[in-house]
């Protein structure tokens, strides 16, 4: 059996046939070389002995879907013939590459593959989504851990049917918890034992926009009959300035109060204190405001100026407390407690610190380790008041007094009650506000 190539005759003679010899270089490839249809310049090609008339060869076979020939077309190739034999062997070429090979098959190329940037970029979104939600989610976790939530709203007794909307009651109090003896100097807040209201809101946020309504602390009102809640002691109802339930029993007791004198059901409660407030307004850079006329007052520690500038924590807590330097006294006071209120809801709800870490936690941090919410406030809740308080600020809603008619005893103020009715009626029934200030 001859196991030499083709070509190779046996007997000792040149291997390329009768001639003479061929330069190895110009040998033709049996894998890459064509078959021919006729007598050819090598002899009748596979089947006739070619390439020096060596034996015979068979033809290889096709795809059953192939035929060199078209049928009822002599001599004419099938179409799928030569895309079958050249599919990147085509002649001149080897294997389909190579510094001498021919070119490329159609469309592609030989380099470096491009870059699949669709996909690189469908990765990147990707991570990034993941990456932000990843942050998110700890964020929310790391932020609910920090809320004190200390007031058992269910506890109230007696309460009036909610109505439309949601409403808030906000507290600022004189509590000085945490806060250093010479943070007490610093802050001119004394050495008071226990905590008292310092200021109240009610926030109301409907389909009508939100209003908020402030409620002078030395409002002449109705105390409720209620059970004292570390004595267990019954007292009786009486007449007293509302900030006199909270010191008497605490929130339960101040929401309590709220309730029975205006007849609006209060959702959520949230309180701050003195450090908490300084705080916060550190946190963020301070908090622009418009001062309305010079401020000297030296038992809140206020020494400001007309005009617009940038309060400090310090600075912000000495304006919200000033009562005896301004002429209306108590009334006065919470009308600028609301417009700082509503200038730092303002400028802590933007993006520049919602998306800053280094201003967001930091606030947050400030805020949330002083702030006594509810037992039922969410941090959505509490995002939606500050929300809401932006709003205000930004003119989308409203800010007023609770209309008063005079003085009352004991240097207090009485409310005008055919005006408070008409306004807890559209708060309660959640329409547009009617009642301004006077």
């Amino acid at each position: 059996m001859n196991e030499w190539p083709d070509g190779w005759s046996g007997d000792g003679r040149d291997r390329y046939g009768r001639g003479g010899a061929r330069p190895e270089s110009a040998r033709a490839m049996p894998h890459v070389q064509r078959p021919r249809s006729g007598d050819g310049a090598y002899g009748g090609g596979y089947g006739s002995g070619g390439y020096g008339g060596g034996p015979h060869r068979a033809e290889p076979p096709l795809p059953p879907n192939l035929s060199p020939h078209r049928p009822g077309v002599p001599g004419q190739r099938d179409q799928g013939y030569d895309d079958y034999l050249d599919d990147g062997y085509s002649q001149g070429e080897v294997y389909g590459g190579g510094r001498g090979g021919g070119r490329p098959p159609h469309g592609q190329s030989y380099g470096r593959p491009a870059p699949r940037w669709g996909r690189r970029i469908r990765i990147g979104t990707l991570t990034l989504l993941v990456v932000v939600l990843a942050a998110s989610v700890g964020t929310y976790f790391w932020a609910d851990s920090k809320l004190r939530r200390e007031v058992d709203l269910s506890k109230v007794e007696d309460r009036p049917e909610a109505g439309e909307g949601t409403n808030y009651l906000i507290v600022g109090s004189d509590s000085r918890e945490g806060m250093t003896d010479q943070d007490k100097k610093d802050l001119h807040t004394g050495s008071a034992a226990g905590k008292r209201t310092d200021s109240m809101m009610i926030l109301h946020i409907g389909d009508n926009g939100s209003t908020m309504v402030s409620l002078p602390r030395d409002s002449w009102v109705t105390i409720p009959a209620f059970k004292g809640s570390e004595t267990g002691r019954q007292y009786p109802a009486s007449q007293n300035k509302l900030n006199a339930a909270y010191s008497r029993d605490g929130a339960p007791l101040l929401v309590r109060t709220v309730e029975y004198n205006t007849g609006l059901k209060i959702d959520h409660y949230a309180e701050i204190g003195f450090a908490g407030f300084a705080k916060i307004v550190d946190a963020v850079g301070g908090v622009e405001m418009n001062i309305p006329q010079d401020i000297k007052d030296d038992k809140s520690g206020a020494d400001l100026k007309k005009g617009t500038q940038t309060l400090d924590g310090k600075q912000a807590l000495a304006f919200v407390r000033t009562r005896y330097a301004l002429a209306g006294s108590d009334l006065d006071r919470t009308k600028n407690q609301q417009k700082f209120l509503s200038a730092l809801a303002n400028q802590t709800a933007t993006p520049s610190t919602v998306l800053n870490p280094f201003k967001l936690y930091p606030t947050m941090g400030a805020g949330l380790d002083t702030l006594i919410v509810d037992k039922d406030m969410s941090l959505w809740n509490l995002a939606r008041m500050f929300w809401a308080m932006k709003d205000i600020s930004g003119g989308e809603g409203k800010q007023l007094n609770m209309p008063t008619s005079g003085a009352a005893p004991m240097g207090s103020l009485r409310w005008d009650m055919p005006k408070v009715k008409q306004l807890v009626s559209e708060l309660k029934n959640d329409q547009k506000v009617t009642i301004g200030n006077e």
